[in-house]
């Protein structure tokens, strides 16, 4: 059975963070800088900085998305939450040098291998694709589409700083899988919501 949103979260919290008062302006970021997670400070325009940055973009489109699932499809709303929950750990990753550091547990082959099985699982259920389709349908389907695309573009940017030998290479992975349910779960909200795909069709310069 596979751990809800909340209890992954809670376990995380209880385990892992220790929390204490945040103050949200420290203003030791006035000079263009910003201080990674376990220490040390790099300029905001860093590499590292706009990937998790770009991950944080498509977790707040990804909350945007969330508020447009209707209740009837509370399962699939449930499976996004413990994404955002994820991605927070990567983002949390990639802004620590170093992630040993890290007193949580980071992403790895299980949690590719649920978004996976829920991929398998959703197409057990959905017609086949025999064409492309246009990012649509309802309005909760667009939106799961603008989030794929976010995160399509922070993978591109984490192969860039992988060159350097910065991160772990599951990271790379499971934003490549996660990109590959966020397309196959557009399609099955569509599907649940009864509202139909619209394949692309080329104009042959007409």
């Amino acid at each position: 059975m596979i751990e809800s949103a909340k209890e992954h979260l809670r376990r995380i919290i209880k385990n892992y963070v220790n929390l204490v008062p945040m103050k949200i302006y420290t203003k030791t970021g006035d000079d263009g800088e910003t201080s990674l997670f376990a220490g040390g400070r790099v300029r905001k325009d860093h590499l590292r900085v706009s990937v998790y940055g770009t991950l944080d973009e498509a977790n707040s489109a990804l909350g945007f998305a969330l508020t447009l699932l209707p209740t009837s499809l509370n399962e699939v709303a449930s499976e996004l939450l413990q994404i955002q929950n994820e991605l927070f750990v990567v983002g949390a990753e990639l802004a620590t040098p170093d992630p040993a550091r890290l007193k949580m547990p980071l992403v790895s082959e299980k949690e590719i291998e649920r978004l996976e099985l829920a991929i398998d699982q959703m197409e057990s259920k959905l017609p086949a694709l025999k064409s492309f389709v246009l990012p649509g349908g309802s309005a909760a389907s667009a939106y799961l589409h603008i989030v794929r695309t976010i995160v399509r573009r922070a993978e591109r940017q984490l192969i860039e700083l992988h060159l350097s030998g910065e991160t772990r290479p599951v990271v790379e992975k499971y934003l490549n899988r996660l990109s590959d349910y966020l397309f196959v779960v557009c399609r099955f909200v569509n599907h649940l919501l009864q509202v139909s795909e619209t394949p692309w069709v080329p104009s042959h310069g007409k």
